[in-house]
């Protein structure tokens, strides 16, 4: 038996590949911070408006934190700068950029957020500024109830940030933690699961594969229902979203061999035409496929235990390294452990390319287990154009029996299986800074 942590991730590199060290790969800290004080820092000449990111968004309607910041912006009419924020503490650091826990300056209300900090400098020496941009541009993109919400971006001399809402709940690896056996319920990892699957249909219907799904990047709101953070190691590229009848062609490289696929903007039209929604097929034969299928990529990235075959064995990859990886959290969740961890990273990497898929016990213990590895099994097929989900995306995976008890239009309204509550939102939350000394209120960027 052996031991292993997984902090945030960068991108593998071939000294990772060859290291025999635990699988986490910890970020660098950007050292050039050295204790600036945050409130001295010179404003930039280039000032962001805000305004058109924080424009009215339904799902958010009911939060304080997102109307208070909102109200503000659209006074200020100039966008927020980092004179309107106070900062906490330190309350994680990535490979691009540091996250701390802040709260409006000037404004009664008790609301937290959180601003990701990246030195550019740093970032330019690290040749990592692409994955900063991706992010933010990512992030201006999203407007959906489980992934994060963009409040602010600014610079402030040669830092970068950017204020997106805060989870009090921390994140899915620590809360599995404190589970019974360190894992979670059936029913649990379904919820969960079920959450991450809608959040996964969504970024895939504007093109985005994910690329570091993984429970550490799964944060638990105050309500207890997810969200997805960490978007440096997306790729975006195009999505054409459709509608498909069951007995359309499974091979979307072929558009050729699809009679029955009628695009969206058909069916807009013919409702737009008729106003009549009867003259479309029955919904119950129709599925909804957004999935970026001809993605592409040759980037070797990820997380170790997480990465699929293709990107082990140094291939080229594209949205069906989404679906294995959705394969390993929904194991992960459910049994405790990743199905392919080794005590090196490169032995990790060899079990995910030759090593078959294994469960802890010979027999489920009930159905819905039966249901479960079925779906497991099914995403982590190792040939990436047999996955499930590589062809139709979440249309696919959204029908496995494991998720049949759940409607995932309302998942949304569903109680969550351990709700944090407002008692995380103080400055004693889940989250602990690296040294005790930097854990009471500060205006320092490290």
């Amino acid at each position: 038996m052996f031991e292993y942590k997984r902090k945030s991730e960068s991108e593998l590199s071939s000294e990772t590949r060859n290291s025999s060290s635990q699988s986490s790969m910890s970020s660098e800290s950007c050292s050039s911070f050295s204790r600036l004080s945050f409130e001295l820092l010179p404003a930039t000449p280039k000032s962001t408006h805000t305004q058109d990111n924080l424009s009215l968004k339904p799902h958010r309607s009911s939060d304080l934190a997102y109307s208070t910041i909102r109200s503000l912006t659209l006074a200020q009419k100039k966008g927020l700068t980092f004179r309107d924020f106070r900062l906490l503490r330190n309350i994680g650091s990535g490979d691009i950029g540091t996250v701390y826990l802040c709260r409006l300056a000037n404004v009664d209300e008790n609301c937290f957020y959180a601003m990701k900090v990246v030195d550019k400098e740093a970032l330019a020496m690290k040749k990592k500024v692409q994955r900063a941009e991706m992010e933010k541009k990512i992030l201006k993109m999203l407007d959906h109830p489980f992934l994060p919400t963009l409040y602010a971006e600014f610079e402030a001399s040669n830092f970068s940030c950017i204020v997106m809402e805060y989870c009090s709940g921390g994140d899915l690896h620590s809360l599995r933690h404190k589970q019974p056996q360190k894992r979670f319920s059936l029913n649990s990892a379904r919820f969960y699961a079920a959450e991450v699957l809608v959040a996964l249909e969504y970024l895939h219907m504007l093109g985005i594969i994910y690329r570091d799904l993984k429970p550490e990047n799964v944060l638990v709101r105050s309500d207890g229902h997810i969200m997805l953070s960490d978007f440096d190691l997306s790729l975006c590229s195009d999505a054409i979203p459709a509608v498909e009848s069951p007995s359309s062609s499974p091979d979307p490289m072929q558009p050729g061999n699809r009679p029955h696929l009628t695009r969206l903007s058909c069916v807009f039209r013919r409702i737009l035409r008729s106003k009549k929604i009867e003259t479309l097929a029955p919904p119950s034969k129709l599925f909804f496929v957004a999935e970026p299928v001809a993605a592409r990529s040759g980037s070797f990235v990820g997380t170790h235990e997480y990465v699929s075959p293709e990107v082990a064995s140094g291939g080229s990859h594209g949205n069906a390294v989404d679906w294995w990886a959705f394969g390993i959290f929904v194991y992960e969740m459910i049994y405790g452990r990743t199905p392919f961890a080794a005590p090196s990273n490169e032995l990790t990497l060899r079990n995910i390319v030759k090593t078959p898929l294994t469960f802890p016990t010979h027999s489920p213990s009930s159905l819905l287990e039966h249901h479960a590895r079925d779906l497991i099994s099914a995403l982590l097929n190792k040939d990436p154009n047999s996955r499930l989900g590589s062809k139709r995306g979440a249309a696919d995976v959204k029908t496995h029996p494991f998720f049949k008890a759940l409607n995932f239009a309302l998942i949304r309204s569903v109680t969550p299986p351990e709700i944090p509550g407002l008692r995380r939102q103080s400055t004693s939350s889940h989250y602990q800074p690296k040294n005790e000394e930097q854990s009471t209120a500060f205006h320092y960027l490290f």
